[in-house]
């Protein structure tokens, strides 16, 4: 009997370990999380100088973490972006561009994506948010399931916003399919012309909460105007104002089911995107209208998120990325009087142009990097990207990259973590033209093809010529003077260098 006994012991003590083992194991890496704005500027938020707008939870980041100054996504527009964010190469190369509501898929399934390479780490991968990078291989089904998307580009789970909040059709699609959709009233769409006999913008203005442009101006859903013609799936169509709640609902159960096995989040945020409609919680919060509000809003996303993880012991194995796909935009669409009661708030902050712009404030982003008892406080100037990510959090979980993946993505993984200000010697922004950087000197090749009428309307300075553009950053972060003719020396090298990266 007492042989016995000490027989169990050992067995369970065995089983203990293996436990503890298994759990040390399963946390070898740490969880990884993406917090990304959209449309939201470099001055937009407090610790990079705003004002106007409280923004505490991301203050609580920058504050505890590294906030980068000269860091920037890839495009000046948000598809391009989050393309490369996710392949870890320029959207240029696969002619990205800003996708209509029902585009297909953009990025190939058998592409190295960075949740794909995160799944051969360990990891469990989700995407809650916004998405916009297509679905599907053409003309897609709403009321069926719908792939390839994103649960074929590595990640295990999706909740996702199709495109844009002002795109049709308005409804969530998880793992592939439309939840709550009523069999009985099938979604149809079309970006061709007006379907079915719903009001739209145009026909019913009475019925808007805000007007809209023309091109915002087709079927009305929840007193808003939208891009594109959608009939039917009333059960499954989303409330605006509830989106920030269903989505950090999302989130908040994802990170709780995984909190003890490494898992990464890309949690696209809508905001600060148009239409802005901030939640009855957030409306009138800031003088600086909806679009203000929905900056705060953010920000309660972001610390809703931190706080569970403060709360479930975890924050010290995660990293946090906050970041945004592109520069700000008063006048998108629609007249929420984002310019008329801006009240001297700077979006940009002392950089020029915006969403759309060629010059600085297009990819120049508020990027912070928080991982507690890692991370050392403080402040980088490193000229960084956001199509290093892939690499950098390859060599973070011990992946090497196949051959040929993620072709303009670099390991900068000691720059995002503040152990090196050590930042590219290059540095490629897309617009409606390209731009390279070296260190402090801006170049903006020249753009033969005249200004778009819809982007003047922007009010936006889209930094198009048709001559080359030279920038001194150092003495000219506002790219005020173009001193390509006192710098030909310069010019050319860029110009070079900027070939040999298209080719």
């Amino acid at each position: 009997m007492e042989r016995k006994n000490k027989g169990a012991i050992i067995l369970l003590l065995l089983a203990l370990f293996a436990v503890r083992w298994t759990d040390a194991a399963a946390q070898s890496g740490p969880n990884i999380i993406i917090l990304y704005a959209d449309d939201l500027g470099y001055g937009d938020v407090g610790c990079y100088g705003a004002s106007a707008v409280k923004t505490p939870n991301v203050d609580r980041l920058a504050a505890k973490g590294v906030r980068f100054t000269d860091a920037h996504c890839t495009a000046a527009t948000c598809t391009p972006s989050r393309v490369s964010l996710l392949t870890g190469i320029y959207a240029f190369r696969k002619k990205a561009a800003v996708l209509p509501g029902d585009a297909p898929l953009l990025i190939q399934p058998g592409t190295v994506t960075l949740p794909g390479m995160l799944q051969q780490a360990g990891y469990t991968t989700a995407v809650i948010g916004k998405w916009h990078l297509g679905l599907g291989n053409g003309v897609i089904d709403w009321n069926g399931h719908i792939a390839p998307g994103p649960n074929q580009l590595g990640f295990d789970y999706s909740f996702i916003i199709p495109a844009t909040t002002d795109r049709v059709p308005t409804v969530f699609v998880e793992n592939g399919s439309v939840p709550n959709l009523d069999p009985k009233d099938p979604i149809a769409v079309s970006y061709a012309g007006k379907i079915g006999n719903e009001p739209t913008g145009l026909s019913d203005p009475q019925l808007l909460k805000q007007r809209a442009d023309t091109q915002h101006s087709n079927t009305i859903v929840n007193g808003i105007s939208r891009i594109g013609f959608m009939t039917g799936g009333k059960q499954a169509r989303w409330i605006d104002e509830d989106i920030p709640l269903v989505l950090n609902d999302k989130a908040k159960d994802f990170i709780i089911h995984h909190k003890n096995q490494p898992f990464f989040l890309y949690y696209p945020f809508p905001n600060i995107h148009v239409p802005r409609a901030p939640n009855k919680r957030f409306a009138g919060v800031t003088k600086l209208g909806p679009r203000g509000d929905v900056i705060a809003e953010m920000d309660w996303m972001v610390g809703e998120v931190t706080q569970l993880l403060d709360s479930l012991g975890i924050a010290e194995n995660t990293l946090i990325i906050f970041s945004s796909d592109n520069g700000p935009v008063l006048n998108d669409g629609y007249e929420d009087l984002a310019d008329k009661r801006n009240n001297g708030h700077q979006p940009a902050r002392i950089f020029r142009g915006g969403k759309y712009s060629a010059f600085e404030a297009g990819t120049r982003m508020p990027t912070i990097t928080y991982w507690p008892g890692t991370i050392k406080p403080g402040v980088s100037a490193a000229l960084s990207s956001q199509v290093d990510l892939l690499a950098s959090l390859a060599a973070l979980t011990g992946q090497q990259l196949p051959a040929g993946a993620g072709q303009d993505s670099r390991n900068a993984l000691d720059v995002w973590l503040g152990r090196s200000k050590q930042g590219r010697t290059y540095l490629l922004e897309e617009s409606y033209t390209l731009s390279l950087r070296r260190h402090m000197w801006k170049y903006i090749a020249p753009q033969e093809n005249p200004v778009p009428e819809w982007l003047k309307n922007k009010k936006i300075e889209p930094g198009l010529e048709q001559v080359p553009q030279l920038y001194d950053l150092k003495k000219d972060p506002g790219e005020k003077h173009n001193v390509a003719d006192q710098h030909p020396e310069i010019v050319k090298a860029l110009k070079a260098e900027l070939e040999k990266i298209i080719l």
